[in-house]
């Protein structure tokens, strides 16, 4: 069948709708920013602007993101396209650049025309589609970097969205950052996840307490070692899990104790040491599993893995070192010796002056750290005193959607210059 062209340029200029009326597939607004240039070439369409950024898209992704045309419906912005629908026979007619610079398309065979916001392409040009985007380089840091945890006021980013999309930077970028001056109110910490997104509840419920002696109903013992006045080492939270909670807050509402000061050593920069310095117990501590093992009653979480957990390319950084959990070697048992050398290396360095920042909790105080980059532990602290904490989780999901969303709207993308 004969493909219809775009005879002339009024033909093209009357495809267009006004600018207002070009839907992009999501739901943020983009700076128009006009193509120079659209042409077909095989089977994907080569675009470019006048400063020589330029973008190649392979047909059938641009006939699954036609706004209005089949491709992505206007009201939800989510795709419509089965797969099976996109077969060989769905081609190009023609392409052209529009009076105003968007993409026209002419999609066969059903002779459907598409519109092609040029700022939505651009930014797909540029890389912002990416899950990435919008969030700061991660960055890693020793002690001689920082000897506390990235502050900023509690009372500013409640109201400020500029104030709360900073404080996101650092909580993402560098895996942890502190808020001070909030309330000491037993729910603020609740209230405060209401801001970014649902909490990640476990069997500690969505919101817990840390303080010594905590029972549990008919027992005298606690339910958790963070729960006693002792010393906690390096370490991340629920390794027993396939996925541990992303992100930890812990808001400080009473504390008259002596001692007790948080730890924090960034399990990137730990990581990266080891790397260079043990290479035999970084393959030891990346590819020797352990089973995790919450012995609580009544519950039987589970998980084999290494210490080091790396994942599939493109996965977090996920750090399985809570000792109290580890609880037995899954590897052969000529593995064990070096694989507990491997474990002693790893805390050894995650201890180490170096790598470890120390720092007192005050009330109206909570920190917030990546769950699975960050180790945390406290010092022993006295029994004279009350120390209370109140924790909860948000996976990263939640975060760096929320992140995104805010450095979204504190920024602007700009308009490529004509």
């Amino acid at each position: 069948m004969a493909a219809d062209r775009f005879a002339n340029a009024d033909v093209v200029h009357n495809l267009t709708p006004a600018r207002a009326a070009v839907v992009t597939p999501d739901f943020y607004e983009y700076v128009w920013s006009p193509l120079t240039m659209a042409r077909l070439d095989g089977r994907f369409v080569e675009m470019a602007w006048a400063d020589g950024t330029s973008l190649r898209a392979y047909s059938l992704w641009l006939r699954e993101q036609a706004v209005g045309a089949g491709g992505v419906d206007p009201s939800t912005r989510e795709g419509l396209m089965d797969p099976a629908l996109l077969h060989d026979d769905v081609q190009i007619g023609d392409v052209a650049v529009t009076g105003d610079g968007a993409l026209a398309i002419r999609w066969q065979p059903d002779a459907v025309d598409a519109i092609y916001h040029p700022g939505w392409l651009r930014h797909v040009a540029e890389g912002q589609h990416r899950p990435s985007s919008w969030l700061p380089e991660p960055v890693a840091w020793t002690a001689a970097d920082r000897s506390e945890p990235p502050t900023h006021d509690g009372a500013n980013i409640l109201n400020d969205e500029q104030a709360f999309a900073a404080y996101l930077s650092d909580l993402v970028g560098y895996g942890l950052a502190r808020l001070r001056n909030l309330p000491a109110d037993l729910d603020f910490g609740l209230a405060f996840a209401k801001l970014i997104g649902p909490v990640r509840d476990s069997n500690f419920g969505p919101i817990w307490d840390v303080k010594a002696d905590i029972p549990l109903e008919g027992a005298s013992a606690t339910n958790s070692t963070a729960n006693t006045t002792r010393r906690l080492g390096p370490h991340t939270d629920l390794p027993t899990r396939e996925t541990p909670p992303g992100y930890q807050f812990l808001h400080c509402v009473q504390n008259t104790t002596e001692g007790g000061y948080s730890t924090m050593a960034d399990g990137a920069a730990v990581v990266d040491y080891i790397a260079d310095h043990h290479p035999e117990h970084y393959e030891a501590l990346t590819t020797l599993r352990w089973v995790f093992f919450n012995r609580g009653i009544g519950i039987d979480h589970r998980w084999s893995g290494p210490i080091i957990d790396q994942g599939v390319p493109g996965s977090p950084l996920t750090l399985r070192a809570f000792y109290p959990v580890k609880a037995f070697p899954d590897m052969d048992e000529a593995d064990m010796p070096r694989a507990y050398a491997a474990a002693q290396c790893f805390s050894d360095v995650a201890t180490d002056a170096r790598f470890q920042i120390s720092y007192p909790f005050e009330v109206g105080d909570m920190i917030g750290f990546d769950n699975r980059r960050i180790l945390h532990g406290r010092d022993e602290y006295s029994a004279g005193g009350q120390r209370h904490l109140r924790g909860f989780y948000i996976d990263h999901d939640e975060i760096l959607s929320r992140a995104r969303v805010c450095a979204r709207a504190t920024s602007r993308l700009r308009a490529p210059s004509s």
